[in-house]
C-alpha cells in the first residue's frame, strides 16, 4: 500500500521497515471559525460539525451567529475562561464542537485547546482570520505587514513595530482601542501616522473609516475592530532600532544603567534563542531584560531588582518600550530566586558580588543554560576571575572610551572597564 492508504488505515513505519497498528483516536472535537456573516459564511462541513455535536461551547456572539445550526447543548464561556477549557477537556469522547472568531490558532482558542489536547482528536475548520480580511480590504500584502494582537493586553506592545513608513495591523480589545492607539503614537512623534478603522468584517455592519493620529475624532466604533496603520514618524521621532543597543537617553535611571556599547555585547553574549526565559539580576533600569524581550516575541524575561524605586522604574521603562510583559520581581537576590521559573539564560549585572547572588543562579539555571555577569568593582571581578579558574567559560574585558571637549579640542575620557564572565552550564549539572 502507499504511504497515503498507510496513513488512512492508522499504519506507521518503524526504523526496521516494518508497520505498526498507531490508529489515533477519531477526531471528538471540532474547532470552527465563524466570521461575522453566520452561518451563511461557513461550508458545509464546518455546518455539519455543529449540527451533529451534542455539546457546542463558544461566545454568546458566537452560538448567535451560528443561530439554528446549533442542536445540541449550547455553552457560553464561562468566567473565567479557564473553566470553559476544563469543561471542553472533560467532554473527552462526546462529540463537542467549539466556535472561535475566524482562525481559531491566531490569537484564538484553538492554541489554548491544542496545550491540552492532541491534534488527532480535534478536527479545525478555520474562517479567514480578521487580518486576512482586514488585508484583503485594503490590498496589503500580508508576509509585509506588522501583525500585532492588542487584544485584552497592553497598547504598548506596538511601540516595536512603530518604524518609518510600517504597515500595521493591530487587533484592539474594544471601541475605543484606536483612541488609546492614536493618542499613545502621537505622544510617541508619529502622531501623522495614517489609521483605518476597520469594523465588524465580513459582516452586514462591515465599515471602513479613516483618520489621522493627532487628529483622531472618530465615534460610536464597533467593539469588533482591526486598527490598520501606515506610520509616519517625525524627524526626531524615539524609534527603537532593530539592533541590540538602544541609545541610553530612551531609559529613565540613575546611572544604575548597563550603558549602550555594553549592552550591546552583553545582548550578544547572553545569546537569545527562540522561547527561552531569562533572568535579568539586579535589573537597576531593566534595559538588559528590555532588550532581550525587544529580539523576539515568543521570549520572557523576570527582572529581579530589590531597591523599590528601581523596581517601579524598571517597570515604567519596560512599558515605554513596548514590553510591558516584562515579569517585575521586587526583592533581593538569592532569596528572590525561590519559586521563580528555571531560566534558560540568567543575566547579572548589580549585586554580583554579594553571597549566594552567584552560587544561586548557577544552581538555579537549567542544564545547558548560559550565564553572562558583568563586573565594575574589584571585589566582583574577583569572584569572577575565580569562576571563571574552577569552571571554565570565557572571560572578557570590555573598555569603552568616548570623545569629550577639553577646552576647544576633544580628548578621550574612558568609562569605567567591565569585566564579563560567560559559562554555559553542563548537561550533567
Amino acid at each position: 500500500m502507499d504511504a497515503g492508504t498507510a496513513g488512512e488505515a492508522g499504519l506507521e513505519g518503524t526504523a526496521s521497515g516494518m508497520m505498526t497498528d498507531t490508529a489515533a483516536p477519531a477526531p471528538w472535537l471540532s474547532i470552527v471559525g465563524i466570521g461575522e456573516d453566520g452561518a451563511d459564511g461557513l461550508s458545509p462541513a464546518a455546518r455539519a460539525r455543529i449540527t451533529e455535536a451534542e455539546i457546542v461551547f463558544g461566545g454568546a456572539r458566537h452560538l448567535a451567529l451560528a443561530g439554528d445550526l446549533v442542536r445540541g447543548e449550547a455553552r457560553p464561556w464561562p468566567s473565567p475562561f479557564s473553566e470553559g477549557i476544563a469543561q471542553v477537556i472533560a467532554a473527552r469522547g462526546r462529540k463537542v464542537c467549539v466556535l472561535a472568531s475566524g482562525d481559531p490558532f491566531l490569537h484564538g482558542v484553538g492554541t489554548t485547546l491544542a496545550r491540552s489536547i492532541p491534534a488527532a482528536e480535534m478536527r479545525v475548520i478555520p474562517a479567514p482570520s480578521a487580518f486576512s480580511l482586514a488585508a484583503a480590504r485594503l490590498g496589503w500584502a500580508l508576509p509585509d505587514i506588522a501583525c500585532v494582537s492588542l487584544h485584552g493586553k497592553e497598547i504598548g506592545r506596538i511601540r516595536p513595530a512603530l518604524q518609518p513608513g510600517a504597515r500595521i495591523l493591530a487587533l484592539t480589545s474594544d471601541g475605543d482601542g484606536p483612541r488609546q492607539v492614536a493618542a499613545l503614537v502621537t505622544a510617541l512623534g508619529f502622531g501623522a501616522t495614517k489609521l483605518t478603522v476597520l469594523e465588524a468584517l465580513g459582516g452586514p455592519r462591515e465599515a471602513l473609516r479613516r483618520a489621522i493620529a493627532d487628529t483622531f475624532a472618530l465615534a460610536d466604533i464597533n467593539p469588533l475592530n482591526v486598527l490598520a496603520l501606515e506610520v509616519v514618524a517625525k524627524a526626531d521621532a524615539p524609534v527603537l532600532p532593530l539592533t541590540s543597543g538602544l541609545p541610553d537617553e530612551l531609559f529613565e535611571n540613575d546611572g544604575q544603567l548597563t550603558k549602550r556599547e555594553i549592552r550591546a555585547v552583553t545582548l550578544s553574549a547572553l545569546a537569545p534563542r527562540a522561547g527561552e526565559l531569562l533572568w535579568d539580576v539586579g535589573a537597576g533600569a531593566g534595559s538588559i531584560g528590555i532588550e532581550w524581550l525587544l529580539t523576539h516575541a515568543s521570549l520572557s524575561a523576570i527582572a529581579i531588582e530589590h531597591d523599590p524605586e528601581r523596581a517601579a522604574r524598571v517597570a515604567r521603562n519596560a512599558g515605554a518600550l513596548g514590553v510591558p510583559h516584562l515579569k517585575l520581581v521586587a526583592g533581593a537576590a538569592p532569596a528572590a530566586y525561590a519559586g521563580l521559573p528555571r531560566p534558560d539564560v540568567i543575566f547579572i549585572g548589580g549585586g554580583g558580588s554579594e553571597p549566594g547572588v552567584l552560587a544561586g543562579a548557577l544552581k538555579a539555571l537549567k542544564p545547558g543554560g548560559r550565564l553572562v555577569a558583568n563586573a565594575v568593582t574589584l571585589e566582583t571581578e574577583a569572584l569572577l576571575i575565580d569562576h571563571y579558574t574552577r569552571l571554565g567559560g570565557s572571560l572578557t574585558r570590555l573598555a569603552v572610551s568616548r570623545a569629550v571637549p577639553v577646552g576647544n579640542m576633544a580628548g578621550w575620557r574612558p568609562a569605567m572597564p567591565v569585566t564579563q564572565w560567560a559559562f554555559v552550564k553542563g548537561e550533567e549539572a
